[in-house]
Order: C-alpha cells, then structure tokens, then sequence
C-alpha cells in the first residue's frame, strides 16, 4: 500500500471516529436526567403492628417507577421480630446485609439465613421472614411491582409456625 492510501485510510478512520462521537454528544442532548435519592431523604418508619411482630424499622431506599417495576429498602429486625404472612404479586428479593433471619413458607419449611445469603420469594408465595430469637438482622429487599402493589398482607405468624425448626 502506497503512502497516499495509507494516508487516506487514516483520514477516513479518524472523520468516522469524529461523526460518531459528534451523533453520540447530540443524541445525549435529550436524554432523562438521573434522579438521585440523597442518603435520608426517604424518611424511615416503624413496622406497622397490624403486619409486623416485634419492633421493625424499614428505611426506603427508592420507590418504583414507570421504567422499574421495583422498590427497594433496608428493613431492620430486632430479636424475635418479623413480618405476618404475605405474598408478593411479582416476587422479591432479600439480600441479608446483617445478622440472621428465617423465612418460612406454608407448607411448615423454615430455613436460616445469615450475612450475605440471598433469598429470592417467588411470585404469590406465602411467606413470612425476620429475625432469630438470638439475633437481630437486617436485609436489603428490592421488592417488584405488579399493576400497582408490591405486598398482599395476610394473617399473623403464630409463635409455634415462627418457633419451627429451620431445615438443613
């Protein structure tokens, strides 16, 4: 190859390289802006009797979304504390950030979590989870989003179904 065609090679290169990056620049002129939930900007609050035994606390991290069908959150379980019986429209996961937990389903398996386990709940699953007796625990939860609800409530958790051993 000649030196003019390789110049010309190398001419063609760079002005393509040039009108890319020009068409990518415009094209982000248009863009959705981030949206950024500062840290405490979501106020937290208590587990609601009705549906909580024991103390909970549930700090929302981010609300779903036209885009996001999904919401996510810390929630926080002191010893023995935990949710009622309930399901999700389009499942949940739970990521444990802190101590141990136990989730149960209806048909009487109970199963232990600790630090960095995930559990996935499936779609429409009745479920409970929270912390041990012995120990409090934190999870992370993100928590989807089906025509508008995220949680069907149900009955209480009795001491027996929580007291239940957990699977090996």
């Amino acid at each position: 190859m000649n030196l003019f065609k390789k110049w010309l090679a190398v001419s063609m290169i760079a002005a393509s390289a040039i009108t890319t990056v020009g068409a990518e620049e415009s094209a982000f002129k248009n863009e959705t802006p981030l949206e950024v939930y500062r840290a405490g900007s979501q106020k937290p609050f208590e587990g609601n009797a009705n549906v909580f035994t024991g103390k909970v606390k549930v700090d929302m991290l981010f609300p779903a979304n036209d885009t996001a069908h999904y919401s996510g959150a810390y929630v926080t379980f002191q010893l023995g504390a935990r949710t009622a019986w309930h399901s999700h429209p389009a499942g949940q996961h739970i990521i444990v950030t802190s101590g141990k937990g136990l989730t149960g389903t209806r048909n009487g398996t109970v199963v232990e979590f600790k630090e960095g386990d995930v559990v996935w709940c499936p779609v429409d699953t009745d479920h409970w989870h929270g912390a041990t007796p012995n120990s409090g625990m934190t999870h992370l939860v993100v928590t989807g989003v089906l025509d508008g609800k995220n949680v069907v409530w149900k009955d209480k958790v009795t001491d027996e179904q929580y007291r239940a051993k957990p699977a090996r």
